[in-house]
């Protein structure tokens, strides 16, 4: 049997870097970063090495998924998210094509209309990867997020999905999960947020700021998602792996 290839991690750094790039961090006042400190480094009493630090993040920051939680007021939270919304048939959406040309563009039902025209209908249960091209932009805070401010969220510019290709997605596609390789599964422009109520609402996750996506085909591949179980967390660090198909 031919066995599977790993496409390696579709995230910035794959785990929890030293520092988790600040270039991610959605806006915020203050600014909020990953802050990493050494409890103890070196030898011991004993004559052995020991190393161990305590860390310090904010649950959405670097390639992370967002809880239904975090827009939706009794959805599940980081820890009830069952395992198989996350492990999952992955279809990917490629739009670099029009996000190039429209920094703030977002999925439309027409796009869906169109990948399912040569791909088929999206399966129940798949994890649904929009592919805008904005990963190669990281770690250029003004290009990735377009605003370099880490405390004014009020004039973002990337692309994302859009509502009504959502709706479709969640209420009709009964998709497991969705996820992008942009800051936001609203576009940056957004002030309300639409995606993120959508989804809350359907208690479907949500995977930001991934990136290797061009790695992946439009079908066949499986998507590993696995957040850090955190107790009541509204979104939590991830570390995401693909599986291709032989």
């Amino acid at each position: 049997m031919k066995s599977r290839q790993t496409a390696g991690f579709l995230g910035h750094a794959g785990s929890l870097p030293r520092p988790i790039p600040a270039v991610e961090g959605w806006p915020a006042s203050p600014a909020e970063t990953f802050q990493l400190r050494s409890l103890h480094r070196g030898p011991t009493p004993g004559g052995w090495f020991y190393s161990a630090n305590a860390f310090c993040s904010p649950e959405h920051g670097g390639t992370h998924m967002d809880a239904p939680v975090h827009f939706g007021e009794h959805a599940w939270s980081v820890e009830q998210v069952p395992v198989d919304r996350l492990i999952a048939p992955a279809v990917v959406i490629d739009v670099t094509k029009q996000a190039a040309a429209d920094r703030d563009y977002r999925l439309t039902t027409a796009d869906l209309a169109a990948w399912e025209a040569q791909h088929g209908r999206v399966a129940a249960g798949a994890v649904v990867l929009l592919r805008t091209g904005w990963s190669a932009r990281w770690p250029d805070r003004l290009r990735y997020f377009g605003n370099a401010s880490t405390s004014d969220a009020s004039d973002l510019h990337f692309p994302s999905f859009g509502a009504d290709a959502v709706r479709v997605l969640v209420e009709e596609r009964h998709v497991a999960a969705i996820g992008l390789d942009t800051p936001s599964i609203d576009h940056g422009p957004s002030h309300d947020f639409p995606v993120h109520r959508l989804v809350a609402a359907a208690n479907v996750p949500g995977l930001e700021n991934l990136d290797h996506l061009d790695a992946l085909p439009a079908t066949g591949a499986w998507l590993l998602a696995l957040p850090m179980k955190i107790e009541g967390g509204t979104g939590a660090p991830l570390r995401v792996v693909a599986l291709l198909p032989p």
